[in-house]
């Protein structure tokens, strides 16, 4: 049977790639479960198919089933997948070898897992084109800097030689582009391609793979959770939920008249920046009934910020840095300057975000207040504690006024400790009760993130990701503290995820009047939930003021930068490239013996001042 003979392909071009009742299924405990069901669809010469959904819907897996790189002891694969006429699901596994990276290639979220760490990347690119092409070891090195220099990576002669851990990663992700393309595939799946880069990066990346696309003619399947991305990318998308394909279409039309309610309620919500433009206050975001569709009315977190009082967080000219050392004596030869001589205050029931891009030095800053790194130098007022002369019974006890939310609440909660243990422990540690106590204050708070307190006995692996965040934020809780510094708390999480957690934290400020230290690279998340905004640059605030100011009105060229690279979920943005200049973020590495210049500030409107 040919894919010319089915309905799907009885076009007047045929599909580069056609997928028909595509059912995957894995061994789980003797049995077989199925995973994605019945899906079939065509990606057509030159198109760009986005596959969206959140996480569980099953959209990496239909791109893994299609590349054959599931585990054949473990998963089951039926229907057809054509490419290029020929059913690969039907071929020997040495066939399918010849295959991929030749007529399909495939990059993933995380080029860093996907790159081996012992081989430089010229190496490893030159590998597929000696494998595929025939190439002689002379011959690839040059295809291999074409190559480089064809995804804009700077001085690709000179890199040809550097390892994976010499490369940003926006710059890893070019690597990866760079090794795809290598065979000039005639299909480019990309599994959530952009997740884990910067606004500014994934900016750059989205740009990368229309040029590439229409220099090559190569279609794209591209698979992502973030809409945004898909408005700007995809000719068609096809929306999964819990492995059911329950929406296909042109984008325009999905995105204006999407019919089924999932599709319905991963639009809704969206955060879409600019939507607070003459708002005074933060707001919640909708909620959406994902069995109707329906969105609820976003409201107004309804506290109010007293700045005529003293600051609960204030912060002077904190400087930190991480010395490098070198030679047979390890001497100091230099120093990340990760945090330049930032100044800002905090007050109670206020939400001041701290963006920039990664290595801009912002995580440095929330870990250095409440010195999970030691500063170097600067002030930290935090809750009437000097927070850098303190000895480590005060530190102690000044951390029940201070908590921290992480960006991978796996990662932060013990494994092997009940997450009802886990959220007693401070509580405990700082005998703020007894264990009964405890146990009473463990349900209080679950009931408060939105879990049922009977959970308090299962173990974090038992937890999806959104729940973990919520149980991570009640163990922040249990001190009863009065600032929380949320370090990309929300980053990792689905669309709607996101927004539940984002509420939440809305919420708990309004009932108990924290303040919040809000550090982040998503630009609309952070438009909608804070007060003021400060935007990160090298180690050095370079921009802060009031959220309507910072995003009305930004003056400095990076916060420019920043805002305009954020994706917009608007189908009419397809094609648009920003063009964006290729450059990695600068080096904050300076010599021993550096002294920074002294930064002057203006002030541009009351409490909105920019570097000069």
């Amino acid at each position: 049977m040919s894919p010319m003979t089915t309905a799907a392909a009885q076009t007047e071009t045929p599909a580069v790639l056609s997928v028909q009742g595509l059912t995957t299924s894995f061994l789980v405990d003797g049995q077989w479960r199925t995973v994605v069901r019945n899906i079939s669809f065509d990606v057509k010469p030159g198109e760009t198919v986005a596959i969206v959904g959140e996480s569980g819907s099953g959209k990496s897996v239909t791109s893994l089933s299609i590349m054959r790189l599931l585990a054949r002891d473990q998963s089951r694969v039926e229907g057809r997948v054509w490419l290029n006429g020929r059913d690969i699901l039907a071929l020997s596994e040495k066939d399918m070898q010849k295959v991929r990276g030749n007529e399909a290639a495939m990059i993933f979220q995380e080029p860093m897992t996907s790159l081996n760490p012992i081989f430089t990347i010229g190496r490893q690119i030159s590998e597929v084109l000696t494998r595929h092409k025939g190439l002689s070891k002379a011959e690839a090195r040059g295809e291999t800097i074409r190559l480089l220099e064809k995804v804009r990576i700077p001085n690709a002669g000179d890199r040809f030689d550097e390892y994976p851990h010499q490369f940003s990663g926006g710059m890893r992700q070019r690597v990866m582009i760079a090794m795809a393309l290598a065979s000039r595939p005639k299909l480019l799946i990309a599994d959530e391609p952009t997740t884990a880069l910067d606004v500014t990066i994934q900016g750059q990346i989205l740009d990368l793979i229309k040029v590439l696309q229409e220099e090559e003619g190569m279609s794209v399947l591209f698979i992502t959770h973030d809409m945004g991305v898909v408005a700007e990318i995809a000719d068609r998308t096809i929306v999964m939920l819990r492995g059911d394909v329950v929406e296909q279409g042109p984008t325009a039309d999905v995105f204006h008249c999407g019919q089924h309610p999932y599709t319905r309620a991963l639009l809704a919500a969206v955060p879409k920046l600019g939507s607070m433009h003459g708002q005074a206050w933060p707001l919640r975001f909708p909620i959406v009934d994902i069995g109707s569709g329906v969105a609820s009315e976003p409201t107004e977190v309804a506290n109010t910020v007293d700045t005529r009082k003293t600051p609960v967080l204030s912060v002077k000219n904190l400087i930190t840095r991480f010395p490098i050392r070198s030679g047979l004596f390890s001497r100091q030869t230099g120093a990340v300057h990760a945090v330049e001589d930032v100044s800002f205050e905090l007050f109670q029931g206020e939400t001041l975000s701290i963006v920039g891009e990664s290595g801009c030095g912002k995580s440095t800053t929330g870990r250095s207040i409440i010195r999970l790194i030691e500063p170097d130098s600067g002030e930290v007022h935090l809750d009437g504690y000097n927070v850098r002369t303190l000895d480590q019974p005060s530190l102690r006890a000044m951390r029940r006024s201070v908590q921290m939310i992480f960006q991978d609440p796996f990662s932060s909660l013990n494994p092997r400790m009940t997450v009802g243990a886990a959220i007693a422990e401070p509580y405990l540690k700082h005998r703020l009760g007894s264990r009964q106590e405890a146990q009473d204050k463990v349900a209080d708070l679950l009931r408060k993130v939105g879990l049922d307190p009977q959970m308090m006995d299962r173990y974090p692996h038992e937890f999806s990701g959104g729940q973990r965040q919520r149980i991570a934020i009640a163990r922040a809780l249990s001190l009863n503290p009065k600032v929380i510094v949320a370090d990309e708390s929300v980053s990792a999480l689905d669309v709607s995820i996101k927004a539940q957690v984002c509420n939440l934290l809305m919420d708990l400020q309004e009932e108990f009047n924290l303040a919040f230290l809000f550090i982040s690279h998503d630009m609309a998340v952070v438009e909608r939930i804070s007060h003021r905004v400060a935007v990160m640059y090298l180690g050095e605030i370079v921009e802060i003021g009031p959220r309507a100011a910072i995003f009305d009105n930004p003056q400095h060229d990076y916060t420019k930068k920043l805002i305009a690279a954020v994706p917009v979920p608007d189908p009419a943005r397809r094609g648009i490239k920003r063009n964006a200049a290729i450059e990695e973020l600068k080096s904050p590495v300076r010599p021993s013996g550096y002294v920074p210049p002294q930064r002057r500030y203006r002030e541009v409107s009351p409490g909105h001042l920019v570097q000069i």
